[in-house]
């Protein structure tokens, strides 16, 4: 088994890693394993340095290959907001539903609605460097939410590759069309390249 230890505490990312990674002979781990409780400050300007800081947090205490991501939602009239600070922007309104509301607001005097969803992956602890994949997943925002699925801002984003609204998406559709999917397919295919696993 390879062991790996995914940089977050929120039991339901964890549990989500576990069963994909599972059946690949990767072992995933929680900083609460290693009675890290400690948040990293992510004080970075890009989804990248972000991604970084949370990794470097961990990579420095534990003798085991470390990921962190980062991810948001850009949305190219808002040129690129709320971006690294889509967590903080829903967390400022109480919750993702008036985030999402507020973001259909903020559209309607623009006609470009097109939007993106971007998930960095930083891997430490296996090379000298920084090893880092990036997954994005095109699309435009709603002009009201649909479905009761997804969470997060997937209610009012409309995937182009998928062709279907994230909130009404079913876990198979978005696991080959989310941002984290294409990078968490990009650090596979990376472990498997280097032999690390099978």
């Amino acid at each position: 088994m390879f062991d790996l230890l995914i940089a977050t505490n929120n039991d339901h990312k964890i549990k989500e890693y576990k069963e994909m990674f599972s059946p690949l002979g990767i072992n995933v781990h929680s900083p609460k394993e290693f009675n890290i409780t400690d948040e990293a400050i992510e004080n970075g300007k890009t989804f990248e340095e972000n991604s970084l800081i949370k990794a470097k947090h961990l990579a420095d205490r534990v003798k085991m290959a470390v990921i962190a991501d980062d991810s948001g939602l850009c949305v190219d009239a808002l040129q690129g907001f709320p971006g690294i600070y889509s967590a903080r922007f829903a967390k400022e309104r109480g919750g993702n539903g008036k985030a999402n509301l507020d973001l259909i607001e903020l559209l309607k005097r623009h006609d470009d609605k097109d939007a993106e969803f971007v998930c960095v992956i930083t891997l430490l602890n296996v090379e000298n460097e920084p090893v880092v994949f990036k997954g994005v997943c095109k699309g435009k925002i709603l002009p009201a939410p649909v479905g009761e699925g997804g969470f997060g801002y997937d209610p009012i984003f409309y995937s182009y590759e998928g062709k279907v609204n994230f909130g009404e998406a079913s876990s198979e559709i978005k696991n080959k069309f989310s941002h984290r999917a294409k990078a968490l397919g990009q650090l596979v295919k990376y472990l498997k390249d280097k032999k690390l696993i099978n």
